[in-house]
């Protein structure tokens, strides 16, 4: 079984993306959403936020605010370093015992964000680049969350960009609504389930 990152910048549709690889059969562990569930069920991860990052990251009644952390962590390199040395071994473990489950599948997906930067891709055996014009990821990015465009700029700063990203990457999914992107999908799936 092959373990198939796919990674992007915010709003590249990685989401759509792995909707399309699901619908074919391929598993798909989203590292992203994964990680907002942790803040519920992990509370020694608020506890090291609140001690390592800021208080200011949560409400009066103790619960994470995860825009107000996004803002913290996209302004300061060293807060975003730290809570992703907090989380990622958190991921990696989850990861693990979810892809016990799909022993039998040819690949599975597992979706994120900042695959590289985390050393996540370290554990696939392919990756995944799914790349978007910026204008059209701001935009995109204002309409899904609401983020001006000056904190969508800190998020895209602290990313990596997409040459570097296509260079890194055995393949690239553009995702510019000019292409068609499930022939683009369909294609890697004939390569990944031979």
């Amino acid at each position: 079984m092959k373990v198939v990152g796919i990674t992007g910048g915010i709003g590249s549709g990685k989401s759509v993306v792995c909707q399309i690889f699901s619908r074919l059969g391929a598993p798909v562990y989203e590292s992203d959403k994964v990680v907002h569930l942790f803040y519920e069920k992990y509370p020694e991860i608020n506890e090291r936020i609140k001690n390592e990052i800021s208080e200011e990251a949560f409400d009066k009644n103790g619960k994470i605010v995860r825009k107000k952390l996004g803002e913290i962590v996209f302004a300061d390199s060293k807060k975003l370093g730290i809570l992703n040395k907090i989380v990622h071994p958190y991921v990696k473990i989850d990861f693990e015992k979810w892809l016990k489950n799909y022993k039998g599948n040819p690949y599975i997906i597992k979706e994120a964000a900042i695959l590289f930067e985390s050393g996540a891709s370290d554990s696939c055996d392919k990756i995944i680049a799914v790349i978007s014009p910026l204008e059209l990821r701001i935009s995109r990015v204002k309409e899904r969350d609401h983020k001006s465009k000056a904190e969508i700029d800190l998020i895209v700063g602290k990313q990596m960009n997409d040459e570097e990203l296509i260079l890194r990457s055995d393949f690239v999914i553009y995702n510019d609504e000019k292409q068609l992107l499930i022939p683009q999908v369909l294609k890697i799936h004939g390569v990944l389930i031979k």
